[in-house]
């Protein structure tokens, strides 16, 4: 009865606690949306602040070059309200006082004899490994690297890489090779501070890749990230992940906003990947299936074989390459004009290509076909097999380029890098940067500059201009910059002498045998004599693109690191011995040789009743 009467009162009770609740909520929301109607334009969303494309190029030998690239926009007000730009990367530079950003994580060989210029003139790939410089806005050095410091080990946590690890001795300050790409009012710019770092030795993986992904509107759960699967791009013959964070502004220099590029490069093995899709375990080719080369003198049947490449394009599709199809679109992108044509395939029209329902293609010229995505469903792209192959025209590099060590021992060595001009007609002008160890140390006495066949160095004629900074032992490396010229048609060997310096042992990695990773050199082409403006590169030229040397394999005089075992082992030997020899002086019992038969006849007596006993037992039983 009293449950009973007491249920009105209850109700009326939580009727008057759920208005209490709704009430300030809604007031609340109130307040946000009307709020949000009187917001800025800098705030408020537009369909320009995010964009991503895909460029699809097949290259020779069957590989395929995917271009992934990504745009956010954000404010560049130090509030916490944040649109489509990630909160996680604004209060990182916020915090650093970073102005400007990049970061790039590399992996593999970019083959430039036959895939040409690398992608986007070479500004989103980096050296092997990861590379990051930014420009820090500070009032002198020792601040800007506290800073620079504070930035790094942000980024170590951000993108689960050991970006931590550069310190003092990795970082260097570049003076002809960058310059800022964004918008930067004079008064900042004489505050800003250049500092770049580099880990050669830094694995990429899928730890690197799931931050990168997380950093997008759609986090991959549509639009055209969501090809982006680790097991398919670090299976890649060459990778690069970017990301370049500068302020933009309009022509007027007003309307300023904060821009993100986030860039992915690959290039597919078709062939592997078609392979693995009907065999995951890798295994070698039948015999019958090889297209070999008969006019080969020992071509036979049962072995011998020389295959032939480039005969036909294979068929695949983007199911079959990536793993998935696209699925649907990002619904942040931009959603007309030119920017609204997400994937576009460089190929002959020659060439059959296969869309899914719903899709729409257009054409801008006959070497280049875009297609609109459809809003929702799947996205496919199927390329039947064609023979004779179709390739589209590559544009060469600039400069090609090769670096490795000269000489032999533990004590001294030397680097030669050959530098080839392939222009028929012009002369290419190009700033050489590069960063070594401190343990490196080079003899700037020895740098020479000589033609290919000539025994004759003539730096005069092909050395501009260098920038030396000399190592300090564990405190900073070595930075060399050089402006060079390299002519028409010709090749110029660039050689230095330098010495290993010897480590503590507990300065050696746990492989200490394998070497140290050196970062690769750095080369920014620089813009024709004719079109002079911007800041740096050298006599006021831009750098127009970039390329990077391979990364070396330094080995230092290396001790015995066993050695310390088999001391270990002999001295526990040696004590073993000398402290069982003293135990048993002074603890065992010595007795004379008259007193052992009345032991032993005491011990001979007990066993005997032991026997007897026995015995008596198995009567019974």
């Amino acid at each position: 009865m009293h449950l009973l009467s007491s249920l009105p009162k209850l109700r009326l009770f939580l009727t008057i606690i759920t208005l209490s609740i709704c009430l300030p909520l809604a007031s609340t929301s109130s307040s946000v949306s009307s709020a949000s109607s009187t917001a800025t334009p800098s705030q408020a969303p537009s369909e320009h602040d995010y964009n991503e494309h895909l460029t699809l190029r097949p290259l020779p030998g069957n590989s395929l070059l995917a271009s992934f690239n990504f745009k956010s926009n954000g404010s560049l007000d130090h509030g916490d309200h944040m649109l489509l730009f990630p909160r996680s990367l604004k209060q990182v530079l916020t915090a650093s006082w970073a102005r400007e950003l990049h970061v790039k994580f590399t992996l593999g060989r970019w083959n430039a004899e036959e895939y040409g210029v690398q992608p986007n003139s070479g500004r989103t790939a980096g050296g092997t490994g990861v590379e990051v410089w930014a420009w820090v806005e500070a009032g002198d050095e020792e601040e800007a690297f506290a800073r620079w410091t504070t930035l790094t080990n942000a980024l170590s946590g951000l993108f689960c890489a050991s970006l931590n690890f550069i310190d003092a001795t990795r970082t260097i300050r570049p003076v002809l090779s960058f310059q800022p790409t964004g918008h930067h009012s004079d008064a900042t710019l004489s505050r800003l501070h250049l500092l770049h770092g580099s880990l050669p030795r830094e694995p990429v993986c899928t730890e690197n890749l799931t931050p990168f992904l997380k950093l997008l509107p759609c986090k991959a759960k549509v639009g055209i990230s969501t090809l982006l699967d680790g097991h398919k791009l670090f299976d890649a013959n060459w990778q690069s992940m970017s990301i370049d964070v500068r302020p933009v502004c309009d022509d007027n220099g007003e309307n300023c906003k904060l821009e993100m590029e986030q860039a992915v490069d690959m290039v597919v093995d078709i062939e592997r990947s078609l392979r693995r899709r009907d065999s995951p375990i890798p295994k070698p080719r039948p015999h019958d299936q090889l297209l070999c080369d008969e006019t080969k003198p020992y071509l036979t049947e049962d072995a011998s074989c020389f295959p032939l490449d480039n005969l036909f394009d294979l068929g695949w599709s983007l199911s079959e390459i990536f793993g998935r199809p696209i699925t649907g679109t990002c619904p942040f992108g931009v959603k007309e004009g030119v920017e609204a044509l997400r994937v576009c395939l460089e190929v002959p029209d020659s060439r059959p290509v296969f869309l899914s329902v719903g899709s729409q293609e257009r054409k801008f010229d006959p070497q280049n076909r875009c297609f609109l995505l459809p809003g929702e469903g799947y996205f496919d792209m199927i390329l039947p097999k064609q023979r004779p192959p179709t390739l589209s025209p590559s544009t060469p590099p600039a400069l090609f380029a090769e670096r490795s060590f000269t000489g032999y021992g533990q004590e001294r060595g030397g680097v030669q890098t050959i530098l080839r001009n392939p222009s028929l007609t012009h002369s290419v002008d190009f700033v050489y940067l590069e960063s070594l160890p401190w343990f490196m140390k080079p003899y700037l006495h020895t740098l020479s500059a000589r033609l290919s066949g000539s025994p004759q160095a003539n730096n005069e004629a092909f050395i501009k201009e260098t920038y030396y900074r000399p190592a300090l032992d564990r405190k900073r490396g070595t930075h060399l910059e050089i402006r060079m010229s390299v002519p028409r048609n010709s090749t110029v060997l660039l050689t230095y002498d330098f010495e290993k310096a010897v480590l503590r042992y507990t300065e050696y990695p746990p492989d200490a045998n394998r070497g140290f990773d050196i970062a690769p050199a750095i080369i920014g082409i620089l813009e024709s004599q004719g079109v002079v403006g911007g800041v740096g590169g050298g006599e006021g030229r831009k750098v127009v693109s970039y390329l990077r040397t391979t990364s070396l394999l330094l080995y230092l005089p290396t001790p015995d690191f066993s050695m310390p075992y088999n001391v270990i082992i002999l001295t526990s030997t040696v004590i073993a011995l000398a402290f069982g020899t003293v135990f048993n002086i002074l603890v065992r019992k010595f007795v004379l040789k008259s007193e052992v038969p009345k032991l032993g006849g005491r011990v001979s007596g007990l066993v005997g009743k032991v026997k007897n006993l026995l015995l008596k037992k198995r009567g019974k039983e």
